[in-house]
Formats: structure tokens, sequence, C-alpha cells
């Protein structure tokens, strides 16, 4: 555990005092090239980097959904709410609440998150871990959206993490896909993230955000506290605990359907 996280410690202070990013635009393959010297100066081996970037190319798709995804939360509250919260999903979210009723007692007690809060976000980011995680290649996500010019620096710096999280054990390469910013597990994690806040809750050695109920909610509650979560506050908009969740998504229509599905899930116990 101190090697893991003492190995954790150099990358970040690494990626915090990395001079510059690699060039944008310009020759793909040259640019995978850098950035893969780029990572092994930061300690990921040579044969992650190979494995992770072989074959990798540009998605079209994937710079033409970024270009585009900022409409995603112009409905109004009332129209967003409905197409995310219905009767479906409450129920399932009781039937969470009720199941892992110890273990999200034992987070509230340690990171002071309440457990509607918790299991909201994650019936809304993956529908309690069965539905839709994303589809797509992490490492050809984040290259393509390092490679644009548009948020290069902040894409590098996330195709840096995923390459860590392999070189950490924490996932296979294969469990490597996800979303379209390159979202990563049941509650939608960026690979930073996924390395700053990450929790090996259920003690085997790895935080595995994809398979481990325990680690996600851990990992989500680690986060939300991080950032200024207080406990027994309320979470409504105007209160410090709705501006603790800007780290989670900055779009109020979001934050304010994952109150309104908590106190609901809340309302039902």
């Amino acid at each position: 555990m101190i090697a893991r996280l003492f190995a954790a410690l150099l990358f970040t202070l690494a990626a915090a005092v990395s001079a510059h990013a690699a060039p944008c635009g310009g020759d793909f393959s040259a640019f995978l090239a850098t950035m893969a010297r780029e990572a092994q100066a930061r300690g990921i081996s040579s044969s992650v980097t190979d494995a992770a970037l072989a074959g990798v190319t540009q998605d079209a798709g994937v710079l033409a959904f970024d270009r585009r995804q900022r409409n995603t939360f112009n409905k109004s509250f009332e129209q967003y709410v409905a197409t995310r919260v219905g009767a479906g999903r409450l129920t399932r979210g009781a039937q969470m609440m009720q199941r892992h009723a110890a273990l999200l007692s034992r987070i509230e007690r340690q990171y002071g998150v309440p457990p509607q809060i918790l299991v909201a976000i994650w019936g809304l980011e993956s529908d309690f871990g069965v539905g839709d995680m994303g589809r797509l290649p992490v490492f050809r996500v984040l290259a393509t959206m390092a490679h644009d010019c548009r948020r290069t620096e902040l894409f590098q710096r996330e195709l840096l993490a995923a390459l860590q999280i392999v070189q950490r054990g924490d996932l296979a390469l294969s469990d490597m896909v996800g979303a379209y910013a390159g979202e990563i597990g049941q509650t939608q994690f960026l690979p930073s993230s996924y390395i700053k806040y990450g929790v090996d809750y259920d003690g085997n050695g790895r935080v595995d955000l994809r398979h481990s109920v325990a680690d996600v909610l851990a990992s989500t509650a680690n986060l939300l506290r991080a950032n200024g979560w207080q406990a027994g506050a309320p979470y409504g908009e105007g209160t410090a605990n709705f501006e603790a969740m800007r780290e989670w998504n900055r779009a109020v229509v979001y934050r304010k359907t994952i109150a309104y599905f908590a106190d609901r899930l809340a309302g039902a116990q």
C-alpha cells in the first residue's frame, strides 16, 4: 500500500512540473510516440505504453460529439429530470439502498456522504452498474482528444492518468472502455479523478471502479468529501454541498437532478 501511494505521489508531482505539453495537431503517429516517451519518463513501463497505444487511431465521432455536447444540458430542470428519474429508476434505487445498506452506512460514517446521494449518482451515471458505462476504447478517445488542439493539455493529462491506471494494475487493458470523454466505471470517473480519489474499499489491493460496488461508492464519496462535502448538511441548490458536487458535474440542472433523485430515495425509506 505504501509503495502504491508513493508511486501515485511521484506521478502527481511529475505531472505538476511538466513544462510543456506535446505539440497538438500534426502527424498522429508522431504525437502518440511523443506521449509514450512522456509516459515512460514518468514511470510508465514501455510494455504498458506499447500495449495501450498500439494501433490507436483518431476517432472523428469523438471529436464530433465533443463539439455538440454543450447542448446536452440546455433543457429546463423539469424537462431534464423527467428523462432521467422515472418510476423504474426510483424503484431500482430504493432496492439498491436496501441491498447495500450496511456498505452505504459504513461509507457515510467514514466520508460523511449520505447513501441517497451516492445511489442517486450511481443510478444517473450507469443505472447502478448494469447500464451503459460507455463502449469506446479509452485510449482511442483520450489520444484523439489530446491530439486535438482545443483542450490538449487537459486530455494529455487524462491520457497519462489512464496509462497509470493500467500500470498500477487497477484495471486490465481490456477493461479500459468508457464514454466520449474517457470516463470510466459505474460512476464515470475521468482517469485523473480515478487516480486522485479512487479507493480500494473492498481491500483486494486495487481500485476497480468497473466491477467493485464497494470501490465505486467509496470512491464517489471520497471525491465529494475532498471537494468540500459537509456531513449532515443540506445539499439543495444554494448550499455548500451543492457546490461540492461541481467536481462531479458543473451543470446546475444535473446537480439539481442528483438532489431531487436523492430526496425521492430518502423519502422512500
